[in-house]
C-alpha cells in the first residue's frame, strides 16, 4: 500500500475527518460535535506553539507528549478548572481517532497506539446514591409549579430507566403520549436509540409512568415535539430541554436536599444499576439496560455489589460469631 505525504496541514482536515465520522462511521450528532470540540483545542495548541501550518507528517511523538503535557498542567476549562485524568483521555481519545483516520488514508501520520491515555486512580470509582438519598432528591421539587412537575418527572425517568442523559432529551412527547389514555398501573416498555445509534429497549416503572402522566396533564402544548421542554424559551425550535439545564437542575435539587456529594445524571444510572444488581439481576440483564455494548463495561459494578454481600455475609453470617 502507497503511503502518501498530505499537502494540507493537520487543521485542515478537521472538517474533512467530521464528514468521514458521519457518513463512513455513522456516529451520531453528539460525538461529532465533542469530536468537533475537542480537535479544535489541538488546533489552537498548534496555533500557541507556533506549528499551526504543521502537516500530519511532520508531526512527532514530542509534539503528542507536549500535548499530553498541556492538557494535564496549562490548559483550563471556561470554568478556570484543570483537566481531569477522565476528560484528558476525551481530547486524547478524539486525536487518536483523527490518526486513524491519516492512516486509513494512507496519509503519513504518527500511529495512533503512540497515543497512550492517561491512567486514572479512581479509573473504577463509581459514584452511586443509597436509596434514602435518591428518594430525598426526589421530594425536592415543587410539584404544584409546571417547572416543578417537569423536573420531578425527569428524575423518576432517569432512576427508572437509567437513562443516559443525552437519550432523555431525545424522547419525544409521541413516543409516551398514549399514557394519556391508559391507567398507569405497570410497567412500560419504549424503544429508543441509544448510545453509537443502537436500538435498545427501556422500561418505564408504573411510578415513573405516573409522573409522565400528570406532566402530559400540564403541557400546555403536546404538539411540541421533544418531551421535556424549556419553559421559558418562546422559539419553537428551542423549547428541547438541554442536557445543561437538566445537569444543573439535579445539582441543585441534591444540594437542596442536603447531600454533600457531587450529583449528575450519571450519578443516577449508576444508581440504578445499583440497586438492580444489589437486589439480585444478573450482569448480562443489566447489560441490556444499560445499553452496553460489552458485559466488561458492566463489570465496573460488580465490586460495588460484592462488597455489600461481604457486608451481608459479616453482619449475618452465624460463623463470623464462633469464637476459637
Amino acid at each position: 500500500m502507497k503511503i502518501l505525504s498530505a499537502q494540507k496541514p493537520v487543521k485542515n482536515y478537521v472538517i474533512l475527518f467530521l464528514d468521514y465520522c458521519e457518513i463512513e462511521k455513522g456516529l451520531s450528532n453528539n460525538t461529532q460535535k465533542n469530536y468537533s470540540q475537542y480537535l479544535n483545542l489541538f488546533v489552537r495548541w498548534l496555533h500557541k506553539v507556533n506549528k499551526k501550518n504543521i502537516l500530519p507528517q511532520e508531526l512527532t511523538a514530542k509534539d503528542i507528549w507536549d500535548y499530553r503535557l498541556y492538557l494535564a498542567r496549562t490548559y483550563k476549562t471556561p470554568r478556570n478548572s484543570y483537566l481531569s485524568k477522565k476528560s484528558q483521555n476525551y481530547y486524547l481519545i478524539a486525536l487518536r481517532a483523527l490518526f486513524e483516520f491519516f492512516t486509513e488514508r494512507d496519509i503519513t501520520c504518527v500511529p495512533s497506539s503512540k497515543i497512550k491515555l492517561a491512567k486514572s486512580r479512581n479509573e473504577n470509582h463509581v459514584a452511586f446514591l443509597e436509596l434514602h438519598e435518591m428518594e430525598k432528591i426526589l421530594m425536592i421539587p415543587d410539584v404544584s409549579t409546571f417547572t416543578g412537575l417537569r423536573d420531578r418527572t425527569i428524575l423518576e425517568v432517569l432512576f427508572s430507566t437509567g437513562l443516559r442523559i443525552s437519550e432523555l432529551v431525545s424522547l419525544n412527547i409521541e413516543q409516551v403520549s398514549f399514557l394519556l389514555k391508559k391507567e398507569a398501573n405497570k410497567t412500560i416498555e419504549l424503544s429508543i436509540i441509544g448510545k453509537g445509534n443502537r436500538a435498545r429497549t427501556v422500561y418505564i416503572s408504573s411510578r415513573a409512568c405516573e409522573w409522565i402522566k400528570k406532566y402530559l396533564g400540564v403541557r400546555s402544548n403536546i404538539f411540541i415535539k421533544p418531551l421535556f421542554v424549556n419553559a421559558r424559551s418562546k422559539n419553537p425550535d428551542e423549547k428541547r430541554l438541554s442536557p445543561r439545564s437538566i445537569q444543573i437542575m439535579i445539582s441543585k435539587c441534591a444540594k437542596l436536599a442536603g447531600l454533600s456529594k457531587k450529583v449528575t445524571p450519571h450519578t443516577l444510572r449508576h444508581t440504578y444499576a445499583t440497586d438492580l444488581l444489589s437486589k439480585g439481576a444478573d450482569l448480562r440483564s443489566v447489560q441490556e439496560f444499560l445499553g452496553h455494548k460489552s458485559v466488561a463495561t458492566t463489570q465496573v459494578y460488580t465490586h460495588l455489589t460484592n462488597k455489600r454481600l461481604k457486608d451481608i455475609h459479616e453482619k449475618f453470617h452465624g460463623g463470623n460469631d464462633i469464637s476459637n
